[in-house]
């Protein structure tokens, strides 16, 4: 059997036995709460002018005396319900019903300021405080954001254009965010122009993420779909998502930040999903991986005109660790670079960073893969102090398009090692062979 698909082998039982391949088995399904209030009884107007968001804080507090009782769903009927930012609480579900649509208020002072991300230190557009998301799940348990396909529509015009002309006062909200939550279900809705990210999940475990679909406008400036951030046990499948930058991105902190706060990401399952990043990569791994990222498996997506399909980001001064990941069974089709790993990507948010702090890559398999139209095949920038290594290659056929360079052109790498096993365009020297170019063997 050739070395490289023991490797491959070899590492795909390594990610199975931590549990990545078992997150989306669950089947997890929406409880049906005892009790149900609707919007309407709070006071809300859904003619898309009227603000709710005293309805919906008032709706939600009155849902708090629900926990101890089996929790209460928040009924949001059809119309269009205009909204500043608002917390959720446990044990509730918030359901919208077919046409029904939470429009974002487009007015700054309807959102809240609060302070950064401890692992970030920093908004993630300018230094200090950030806006709230338009909705909100703080040290939660037990919480639904579900529906017969509603939408959540962030009208992120308004943000995208003060971020491009450098007039925000804060960085920009996401449209749904849970921090230090567990048990988080978000399905069976269409989200709509997110000022920033879509949904995130920081600091959460067991987010379970279905039937989703997740739309930006192509130049809407660095508007991610799905963040999983520094969280453990989540599952993103059978989901729709066209951004403006990356499709999903994965990350945990951002330099001396993330690595004191030191809380990875890990234990996540992408499966069966549709993806299209206008400026950036369909699926991205950091470039804010501080606190490590780790036992990812990626499979069955379907990757359409992106500048990259997947990408692994850090640069010197993150630290932390991208390893243990399976990315296979994916279709791209017009894909700028299939492939693409940059050890010196991305800036920092201050001058505290270490710059010692060198990121470690490896482990990484990427395998049962086809392309159509694919510009470059692969780029592979690791850098000398903390080279890529263990990169897995095998069962890779890519149909070049007709202005891509030569295929001895069509993948470009230094400082990475690692092996390769039936992939056309024939991979770069350093990926092809077991032994590795800095003298020693490529190691499990």
């Amino acid at each position: 059997m050739p070395v490289a698909l023991v490797l491959l082998l070899a590492l795909s039982c390594l990610i199975q036995s931590h549990g990545a391949g078992n997150v989306c088995d669950l089947g997890r399904r929406p409880n049906t709460r005892p009790h149900s209030v609707s919007i309407l009884e709070f006071g809300a107007v859904g003619d898309g002018k009227t603000l709710n968001t005293i309805a919906f804080q008032n709706a939600v507090f009155y849902l708090k005396s629900f926990a101890d009782k089996g929790g209460a769903q928040l009924y949001v009927p059809p119309g269009r319900w205009l909204t500043g930012s608002f917390n959720l609480t446990s044990h509730l579900t918030l359901f919208l019903e077919k046409d029904a649509v939470i429009l974002a208020s487009q007015d700054p002072l309807h959102w809240q300021v609060v302070d950064p991300l401890p692992s970030y230190g920093r908004g993630i557009d300018l230094p200090g405080r950030r806006y709230m998301s338009l909705i909100n799940g703080y040290m939660l348990h037990d919480v639904v954001v579900t529906g017969d396909n509603g939408t959540i529509d962030g009208q992120g015009l308004l943000w995208w254009d003060r971020f491009n002309s450098h007039s925000l006062k804060h960085s920009r909200p996401h449209l749904v965010e849970f921090v230090s939550s567990e048990n988080v279900i978000v399905s069976n809705l269409t989200f709509l122009n997110a000022p920033a990210y879509t949904i995130h999940s920081v600091y959460c475990s067991h987010v379970y993420i279905n039937k989703v679909t997740a739309t930006t406008s192509p130049e809407s400036p660095y508007t991610i779909g799905i963040v999983p951030d520094s969280s453990d046990n989540v599952c993103i499948q059978d989901s729709s998502i066209n951004m403006g930058y990356d499709a999903i991105s994965l990350k945990s902190g951002w330099d001396e930040y993330g690595i004191s706060y030191a809380r990875p990401t890990a234990n996540v399952q992408i499966q069966n999903v549709y993806l299209q990043a206008a400026s950036g990569s369909s699926i991205s791994f950091g470039s804010e991986m501080s606190g490590g990222i780790s036992d990812v498996m990626v499979r069955d997506a379907h990757i359409r005109n992106s500048v990259s399909g997947v990408a692994f980001r850090t640069t010197k001064g993150r630290g932390g660790y991208m390893k243990e990941i399976d990315v296979s069974n994916i279709n791209m089709v017009n894909v700028g670079t299939a492939f693409l790993a940059n050890g010196s990507f991305g800036t920092h948010p201050d001058s505290g960073f270490d710059a010692n702090a060198y990121p470690l890559v490896s482990h990484i398999m990427l395998h049962d893969i086809v392309g159509e139209n694919i510009s470059i095949a692969g780029e592979f920038f690791g850098t000398k102090e903390s080279p890529f290594t263990s990169v897995l290659l095998s069962n890779i056929s890519l149909s070049m398009s007709s202005d891509s360079p030569d295929d001895d052109d069509s993948w470009r790498c230094s400082y990475v090692e690692g092996s390769s096993e039936s992939v056309v365009p024939e991979p770069c020297f350093e990926l092809k062979s077991f032994e590795s170019s800095y003298g020693r063997a490529v190691a499990l």
